[in-house]
């Protein structure tokens, strides 16, 4: 009848809620949606996708990279090919000739018109010539003069504006095994990223399960509240009417009202203790906190089964836990970083390919047009001497290297000690349950027989009530050892790896 009513109550309390306010909710319901809305969880994948985008980026340092470069520049002066002399000096190359050479042939003409007049002829023809001849020489002067400007323009460059571009081709031979430590390097990296997310997820799950199963065991514990107050409430009840017939006295009536209060402090200890516990709970899996929820475990009758021992399976768990894959991602990564900074005292090799354009253009006479050539080279690098900065470097690695081995040898004996401990604590749970169970038994029977004899007088009200608190620590006991159950197979999943 108690189940009936209370069964009622429960439907008339889910009516008088909206509609889909209440969500009814499993063990892997709750562990997926905790997945789902975790923040951390959303963090791993976004430094796994970071983690691949490195990856991806290491690759690209085997392939040819292939750069343009663009510049202009502008000066106050220009690149000059001939000096302020000579700049003066060509513009009038042909005057100073000819007026070298009209001094040498002024006395000549002299001496010409003298044989000239010797021999009878007339002076006005010698004159005639001489004129002619002093004019071909300017003419020849104004030439020469051209040609020393042209020349000077010629050797002109004009490059106060200069534009220049190149395209480069660059494709590395051999970087001393960097290259290749740098992509083992980023592998490890990713590697470890998805490790790391292993590791977030299992802890995610590892709080969702400890939360559900404080909620439920919160419940159970509200369910036996709820009833040995009414257990109380009718004891008391029975207790006043042996008092007004004068069986009991009004000092044993007393003791009882105090369990009543006791009993109705206690029940609102552990309905506080649930709704803290549930909102935990929804904020936990991405809900409200003031959402209403309902588990499926919270009616259950028998919460946990015992299940026979497990044999520590240490190897299983050396091989399966994220936390040592990380430890050992470290010890790889420092490795490769060794190999990295060897690589600074080993040749490096590359070959270099390109076009280059400028104007001017130098390839023809610094002309006012856009001009260019192909080229292509080899670079080496060899490192000389370099004080012995890499040889200390290397030598740091590898004592970091040795200390991420020392951690990972550390963790590892602490995972053993952890998974035989989490054994042992399995057992210990299945024998409590077992314990509890039987105890539950015996607090029955007591409190059948402190029942009947109270009801018969034989018995006084203080023995009834060490019997219902005997059954009432009895029966959280049972509810504490069922969690304690599901909680230590908990553990041992995640000490083994298994937590999924």
């Amino acid at each position: 009848m108690k189940k009936y009513l209370a069964f009622g109550f429960w439907l008339l309390t889910v009516g008088s809620l909206p509609i889909g306010a209440q969500q009814l909710l499993s063990l892997d319901s709750c562990r997926a949606m905790a997945l789902r809305n975790n923040k951390q969880m959303g963090v791993s994948q976004l430094k796994q996708e970071v983690a691949a985008n490195l990856r991806k980026s290491a690759r690209t340092k085997y392939l040819p990279h292939v750069s343009a470069i663009g510049t202009y520049l502008h000066t106050s002066e220009e690149v000059s090919l001939l000096n302020d002399q000579q700049k003066s000096a060509l513009p009038n190359i042909g005057t100073g000739v000819m007026s070298s050479l009209g001094s040498t042939m002024g006395g000549t003409l002299e001496q010409m018109g003298a044989v000239l007049g010797q021999l009878g002829i007339p002076a006005e023809l010698f004159q005639q010539i001489a004129g002619e001849t002093q004019q071909g020489m300017a003419h020849a002067a104004t030439m020469l003069n051209g040609v020393g400007q042209n020349l000077v323009d010629a050797l002109r460059t004009d490059t106060r504006n200069v534009w220049a571009g190149s395209v480069m081709v660059t494709q590395p031979i051999f970087m001393g095994g960097g290259l290749v430590a740098l992509n083992r390097l980023a592998d490890i990296n990713e590697q470890m990223s998805i490790n790391s997310a292993d590791a977030r997820r299992q802890s995610v799950l590892y709080s969702t399960d400890q939360a559900y199963w404080q909620v439920v065991s919160l419940k159970h514990k509200k369910k036996l509240a709820e009833s040995y107050l009414e257990l109380i409430k009718k004891f008391d009840h029975d207790m006043q009417r042996m008092i007004e017939e004068g069986v009991a006295t009004r000092s044993d009536g007393l003791s009882v009202s105090v369990k009543v209060n006791e009993a109705e402090m206690t029940l609102q200890k552990v309905d506080n203790g649930l709704v803290l516990s549930k909102m935990l709970l929804c904020q936990m899996i991405g809900l409200p906190t003031n959402e209403a929820i309902t588990l499926v475990d919270e009616d259950s009758e028998n919460l946990a089964v015992m299940t026979i021992l497990p044999k520590p399976e240490v190897e299983q768990a050396i091989e399966n836990r994220p936390e040592l894959k990380m430890l050992g991602n470290s010890v790889d990564m420092s490795k490769q970083v060794t190999n990295i900074l060897k690589a600074g005292n080993l040749p490096q090799v590359a070959l270099m390919g390109g076009y280059a354009v400028s104007n001017p253009n130098v390839l023809n006479g610094f002309q006012k047009k856009f001009g260019g050539f192909w080229n292509v080279g080899v670079l080496v690098r060899i490192p000389v001497w370099n004080w012995g900065d890499v040889a200390y470097k290397v030598r740091a690695s590898k004592g970091a290297t040795a200390i991420a081995n020392l951690e990972l040898e550390e963790v590892r004996e602490k995972i053993e000690l952890q998974v035989n401990q989490n054994t042992f604590k399995v057992d210990e749970a299945n024998k409590r349950l077992a314990m509890a169970l039987a105890a539950i038994e015996r607090a029955d029977e007591n409190l059948r027989t402190a029942n009947l004899g109270f009801n018969e007088g034989v018995i006084a009200p203080t023995v009834v009530m060490e019997a219902q608190t005997a059954w009432l620590q009895a029966q959280s006991q049972k509810i504490d050892a069922e969690i304690d159950v599901k909680l230590s197979q908990v553990d041992l999943q995640k000490s083994l790896g298994h937590l999924q």
